[in-house]
C-alpha cells in the first residue's frame, strides 16, 4: 500500500523532529516544497505534523491504554506512527479506516510486518470508542488537578504550573484553560510591512495592535512577500511590537547607534532595520549561531541599509563595547514557552530543570547589554516566554546590580500608545511596566517586553 504524500510528509518530519532534534517550523516549509504537495496537500501535512505534535502528550496517554504497555517500551518510529494516527482519529475528519490503514503502513516501512499488526490492533482499539470518552479515561488516570490538566491540555506538568504562576502574577489564573487552548489552536498567519518601506495591500486587515502588521483575508502569503522583495514578511504582532517599543519608547535621535544583541532568526532585525532608515540611525547585528546569523542576513536583505552582522557570544560581545550604544534589544534565547502555537514541539524538549541555566545566561546578556549603553540609552529585554523567572525575575536581578544607574521604562505604556485598540495589558504584580501579551487575550505569542534606561 502506498501512503498518501501528506501524511508521508508529516510523517518523515516528526520522526526527524524526534530523531534529530530537528525544528518541524523550519523543515516543514523545505519537506512539502520538495515533495511537490498541492496547496490542499500541504495544508493537510501541515496540520497532520503540527496536530500530532501539538497533542503529544495526550495521544501518548492514550496509546499508553490502547497498546497496554508504556510508550518508551514501544519502537521510535511506530510510536511516531501511532501518534499521527490517532491525532486523525481523535482530531481531524479524516475517515477512519484512512487514518488506520496510512498509519499501519507507517509503522510496517518503520519496523516490519509484526510492527504492522501491533499497530493495526492498537488504533483499531482507538477507532473503537469516542475521542470524548478517551479523554475522560486519561483524566481519570491523573494523580492530581495539575496532571489531569497537563494529560487533557497536552502541555507538560511544570509548564502548567509556570504558566499558571504568569497569569497569577497578573491576577488572571482562572484563564489557564483558555491560554492552554489557545496553545493548542494554529495561529493565523499575521505579516509585517517595514515601516517606511512598504504599505499593507489595500484588500488587507490591519492587526489592532501593532501599526505594521496586518492580516490576509485570502490568497497565498508568499506571492506578497514575493511581490514587496522582502519588505513585507510573515511575523507575529508580539514579535513586531517587541522591536518597535525599542524602537518608538523615546524619540529617535539622528546619528544613533543601535545593536541587536541575540538577533537570530532576524524578523526584529528587519524592523529595526527599516526604523533605523526611516530616523537616520545606524544599526548592527549580532548572532552566535552562523547558520541563524544566515538567516539574519537574509531577513534584512530588502532594506536598503548596511548592516554588519557579528557571529560573536553576545556577552562577549557587548562588553567589548562599552558605553557605545543608545539602543539594545536583548531578544534573550529561553524555554519558548510563548510560542507553543507555533513551535509544538518545544513544550517536550524542555525541563523545569533547564530553567536556572538559561536565567543565569539571561542575566549576563542583560548586564553586558547594559554595560555597552550610553548614558540614557535604552535596553528591551524580550522574552518569547511568559516564565516569572525568565521574564520579572531576570529584570529584577540585573536591576539590583545596577541600583540607581538604571530604571524601568513603562514598556506596557508604549505599546498601549503603539496600539489601535487597547491591548489590556495588566498591570504587573512586582509594580514593573513590564508588557506581558498572550495568546487567548491578544492572539500573540506570549511575549514579554521590558524596557531599562541607564540613567
Amino acid at each position: 500500500m502506498r501512503v498518501a504524500p501528506a501524511r508521508a510528509v508529516a510523517f518523515d518530519t516528526i520522526r526527524a523532529v524526534h530523531e534529530s532534534d530537528a525544528f518541524a517550523n523550519l523543515l516543514l516549509p523545505t519537506s512539502i516544497s520538495r515533495a511537490g504537495l498541492s496547496a490542499s496537500d500541504a495544508a493537510l501535512a501541515t496540520e497532520l505534523t503540527y496536530g500530532t505534535l501539538r497533542r503529544q502528550g495526550t495521544y501518548d496517554a492514550v496509546i499508553a491504554i490502547a497498546a497496554d504497555r508504556a510508550v518508551h517500551d514501544i519502537d521510535p518510529g511506530v510510536l511516531d506512527a501511532l501518534r499521527l494516527g490517532v491525532h486523525q482519529l481523535m482530531s481531524t475528519r479524516v475517515a477512519s479506516h484512512a487514518a488506520v490503514n496510512e498509519s499501519v503502513e507507517l509503522a510496517r516501512a518503520s519496523a516490519g510486518r509484526a510492527a504492522s499488526g501491533f499497530a493495526n490492533a492498537v488504533l483499531r482499539r482507538v477507532s473503537r470508542d469516542t475521542p470524548g470518552e478517551w479523554m475522560s479515561r486519561i483524566a481519570d488516570l491523573a494523580r492530581s488537578d495539575d496532571e489531569r490538566i497537563s494529560l487533557t491540555h497536552a502541555h507538560p506538568v511544570w509548564v502548567v504550573r509556570a504558566l499558571r504562576r504568569a497569569l497569577a502574577a497578573e491576577g488572571r489564573a482562572d484563564e489557564l484553560e483558555a491560554l492552554l487552548t489557545a496553545d493548542n489552536a494554529a495561529p493565523r498567519v499575521t505579516m509585517a510591512a517595514l515601516p517606511g518601506l512598504a504599505e499593507r495591500p489595500d484588500d488587507a486587515r490591519h492587526t489592532p495592535f501593532s501599526p505594521v502588521g496586518f492580516r490576509l483575508e485570502g490568497g497565498d502569503p508568499e506571492a506578497v512577500i514575493a511581490q514587496a522583495q522582502g519588505r513585507v514578511r510573515v511575523q507575529d504582532e508580539g514579535s513586531q511590537l517587541a522591536a518597535l517599543a525599542l524602537t518608538r519608547a523615546v524619540p529617535v535621535r539622528a546619528g544613533e547607534r543601535w545593536l541587536d544583541l541575540c538577533a537570530g532568526p532576524g524578523g526584529k532585525t528587519a524592523v529595526l532595520a527599516a526604523e533605523a532608515l526611516a530616523h537616520g540611525a545606524t544599526l548592527e547585528a549580532n548572532e552566535i549561531s552562523p547558520a541563524r546569523a544566515g538567516l539574519v542576513r537574509k531577513a534584512i536583505a530588502g532594506v536598503p541599509l548596511e548592516v554588519p552582522v557579528s557571529e560573536q557570544d553576545g556577552r562577549v560581545r557587548a562588553g567589548e563595547a562599552p558605553g557605545e550604544y543608545d539602543r539594545i534589544l536583548v531578544d534573550a534565547p529561553c524555554t519558548g514557552l510563548g510560542a507553543l502555537r507555533r513551535r509544538p514541539e518545544a513544550r517536550w524538549r524542555k525541563a523545569a530543570a533547564d530553567v536556572p541555566e538559561l536565567t543565569a545566561l539571561q542575566i549576563e546578556l542583560l548586564g553586558a547589554a547594559v554595560g555597552a549603553l550610553k548614558p540614557g540609552g535604552i535596553v528591551a529585554y524580550v522574552t518569547c516566554s511568559p516564565h516569572l523567572a525568565e521574564t520579572a525575575g531576570v529584570v529584577a536581578e540585573v536591576r539590583r546590580e545596577w541600583g540607581e544607574a538604571l530604571e524601568e521604562v513603562s514598556a506596557g505604556a508604549v505599546v498601549t500608545a503603539l496600539s489601535d485598540s487597547d491591548p489590556n495589558l495588566a498591570p504587573q504584580a512586582d509594580g514593573s511596566g513590564r508588557a506581558q501579551l498572550w495568546p487567548h487575550r491578544h492572539n500573540t505569542d506570549a511575549m514579554s517586553i521590558s524596557l531599562l534606561r541607564r540613567v
